[in-house]
């Protein structure tokens, strides 16, 4: 039953038409050992999507009388711009703003950062970031596009955020550092939601390298925030607990007295 739900929270996030099929057969994977269900993640849900299109494109691609199908639809798309193209195009922009911003953002808080275990993290996930603005490069060469990022007003909001934490917190203090996580973690939420999309729409437009690469920089996105959250409940939150009462416990030791 874990391995069917496992399955079914996979198919709907991805939200395609073959999703039965999919179910059914990512279940008889998993029944039959081939797969951890542990591990049966987003990583090979995204090439077993990749895998089925193409296999699905070059079923579709010839009738059985040799001739190719939908070739009117086909001329009818490259006498016009595709409005899903220019969207994936436009959002790609978007996050390849987002990916440079942070690259100056993430050392400002890795400075500010109280633990080494924090600083620590911070400058792992600066390296990560940075090869991400290589990879997005990639893609945008792969689809014959300049590179070039487009403000991205989310990504400005979240880094000022962060910055207002900084100077509202304490310096030196594990409150910082827990206040710090948090902003952080808002802001790989916002990337993972947008490669997340990424991908999708890249498999949908048979970019599958661009899907593979866009694939990789979500599943490091991803293993980012786990880290975060790691360090935050096995270490930061529990000792930023010891600066200072609560003000309940105030008042209630008040009353007691």
């Amino acid at each position: 039953m874990m391995m069917i739900m496992i399955v079914q929270k996979e198919v709907g996030e991805a939200g395609i038409a073959e999703a039965p099929e999919w179910e059914e057969e990512a279940v008889q994977i998993l029944l039959a050992g081939e797969v951890d269900a542990a591990i049966f993640g987003n990583k090979f849900f995204v090439e077993t999507l990749i895998n089925n299109k193409r296999m699905k494109n070059q079923k579709t691609g010839t009738d059985s009388n040799g001739s190719t199908n939908g070739t009117k639809d086909a001329s009818h798309k490259t006498n016009k711009t595709s409005l899903l193209e220019k969207f994936f195009v436009e959002q790609l922009k978007d996050i390849y703003y987002a990916e440079q911003h942070l690259v100056k953002t993430l050392p400002e808080m890795q400075k500010a950062a109280t633990s080494e275990e924090l600083e620590d993290a911070f400058d792992e996930h600066l390296k990560q970031t940075e090869r991400h603005v290589k990879r997005l490069e990639k893609v945008f060469q792969l689809i014959g596009q300049k590179p070039e990022g487009k403000k991205c007003e989310a990504i400005e909001g979240l880094t000022k955020e962060a910055k207002s934490i900084i100077s509202e917190t304490k310096e030196g203090s594990m409150t910082r550092d827990a206040a710090l996580i948090i902003a952080a973690q808002k802001i790989e939420h916002y990337e993972i939601a947008t490669y997340g999309g990424l991908v999708q729409l890249a498999i949908t437009m048979d970019l599958h390298r661009a899907a593979e690469l866009l694939d990789k920089t979500l599943q490091e996105e991803e293993d980012t925030d786990t880290t975060l959250t790691q360090i935050a409940e096995t270490s930061i939150n529990v000792k930023a607990e010891n600066e200072g009462a609560y003000s309940w416990q105030q008042e209630k030791s008040m009353i007691d007295n």
